[in-house]
Parts: structure tokens; C-alpha cells; sequence
């Protein structure tokens, strides 16, 4: 893979544009009285779809291909493995240390999080545990989809598509809370927003501290890692997420979906 200083601003530019759809997710819960369960339930199924499908059909396929061709016999497929289920395990542990009240991988719906004035102070610091929550579980989002828009934009589009619409519930999750503590709904979309900046410094992060050191095995054992990263946000966050709205039929339906739109997307570019 060749870097190009146009691809790493593309990159960059997508995942800021991923990461800032949570703003998306606080407008609908202004102008919303009730959430549209249905419509959460297809598109966090859909976004695991194509995060699936994109980790086991191209980019762990593209890990094996670049580390075959460095070492010999099984090594390198040793190598891929060790950094999938290393990205796994880094995202596992972000969760692990988040507080479970605070868990962005929570669903929630829009009115359910509207409270009583006399629980204002609770609200407002559920917000703001919210934000940070987030931001810190968006952070290696970051870094895992601006790797992945390095190797072409077949392969970011559809990701960043599945990231954005994951963020929304996410947007709704932390504008709510502060919206319904103090009333101030740019404040609550100025902290949503906050939040989604941690994937564009995530993205920034990756290209401080990798790019310098990029090489054929780097890029492989990255590719590895961060379709692990994305298999454990599929599992333990979107699926259970959909689940969670009640359209079990409706979030199946959304994955293999998700999975089609992936592969065409993968045939036709």
C-alpha cells in the first residue's frame, strides 16, 4: 500500500466525518418525543454486518496476503492471529475499565431518559460520564478506521458509513441527559460532539506514532488488529445494542444487509 499524502488526508477527513455523527444523534433527539426503535434496531444490525464482513473477508484476508509474502511457513500467519485477537483484547479492556452505569454500549431510548426536573444533577452527570465514556471507547475507533480508509476508499466508505450510524444511538445517549439537566441543547450538542472528536484523535494519534514507522509487517499486523477491534464492537456492542430495541427479526434483517451492501461494495470498486 502506497501512502500518498491525499489518501492520509482522505483518511482523516472520513474519520472526522464519522466521528462527528453523533451530532446526528443529539438533532433527532431534539426534535424527537419517542425513538425509532425500529429504524435503531436495522442500522446498529446493519453496521455489524459490514463490520463483520469487512474483517473476515478482507481486511484478515489482506493481513495473511502481506505477511505471507515476509515470512515463511505458519509464522506469519501466527503473527495475524496473535493481532486480532490483540485488537480484541485492547477493546476488551477499554470496556473492562469503563464504569458499568457510565457503559456507552448501553441502549438507550429517547424517552425513557427523560426524567423529572428533581433529577437534574444525577442527569447532568450521567452526560458528562457519558461523553467521557464514549470519547474514550471512540478513541481506538479512531485509529481503526483510519487504517482501514488507508487501503482504499472500497474499503473505508462502507466502514465509515457502519461507524457513523453507530454513533448516533451514542449522540442520543449523551445530549439527552444534558439536555433534560439544564435546558441548554448547545450544550448538550457541544458535548456530543466532544465525544466524536476522540476518532479523529485517534486517527491523528495513528498517523503520529505509526506512519513514521510504517512497513509491510506494521500494516498487516494493524490491518489484523483492527478487524479484531471490530469483530468485539459488533459482538458486545451492536448486535446486543439491536437486540436490546426489541425487533430481534429486524436487526437480523440489518445485518445481512449490512454484509450484502459490503460485498457489492467490495465487487464493484
Amino acid at each position: 500500500m502506497e501512502l500518498t499524502q491525499s489518501t492520509v488526508v482522505i483518511a482523516l477527513g472520513l474519520t472526522l466525518l464519522a466521528g462527528m455523527s453523533t451530532a446526528v444523534g443529539s438533532l433527532i433527539a431534539f426534535v424527537s418525543k419517542r425513538t425509532n426503535t425500529r429504524f435503531l434496531s436495522c442500522s446498529l444490525g446493519l453496521s455489524a454486518g459490514v463490520m463483520v464482513y469487512v474483517s473476515f473477508m478482507e481486511l484478515l484476508p489482506e493481513a495473511m496476503d502481506k505477511i505471507e509474502s515476509l515470512y515463511d511457513g505458519r509464522l506469519g500467519e501466527l503473527y495475524v492471529l496473535l493481532a486480532f485477537f490483540g485488537g480484541i483484547a485492547l477493546i476488551a479492556l477499554i470496556d473492562y475499565f469503563v464504569p458499568e452505569d457510565e457503559n456507552p454500549h448501553e441502549a438507550h431510548t429517547i424517552a425513557e431518559m427523560q426524567a423529572p426536573l428533581g433529577s437534574n444533577h444525577h442527569l447532568k452527570r450521567t452526560g458528562y460520564m457519558l461523553a467521557l465514556a464514549i470519547g474514550i471507547h471512540n478513541f481506538p475507533e479512531g485509529m481503526a478506521t483510519f487504517v482501514s480508509a488507508l487501503e482504499g476508499l472500497d474499503v473505508a466508505i462502507p466502514i465509515v458509513v457502519a461507524i457513523a450510524i453507530h454513533n448516533i444511538p451514542e449522540g442520543i445517549a449523551v445530549s439527552v441527559p444534558i439536555y433534560y439537566a439544564t435546558g441548554n441543547r448547545q450544550k448538550a450538542l457541544r458535548y456530543s460532539l466532544v465525544s466524536g472528536v476522540a476518532e479523529p484523535l485517534g486517527a491523528l494519534f495513528g498517523l503520529a506514532f505509526l506512519m513514521p514507522f510504517w512497513t509491510p509487517t506494521l500494516s498487516a499486523l494493524v490491518l489484523a488488529a483492527v478487524a479484531g477491534i471490530m469483530v468485539y464492537i459488533s459482538f458486545d456492542e451492536l448486535l446486543p445494542g439491536a437486540e436490546r430495541y426489541g425487533h430481534h427479526h429486524i436487526a437480523i434483517i440489518g445485518v445481512i444487509l449490512g454484509m450484502a451492501v459490503m460485498a457489492g461494495s467490495l465487487m464493484l470498486f
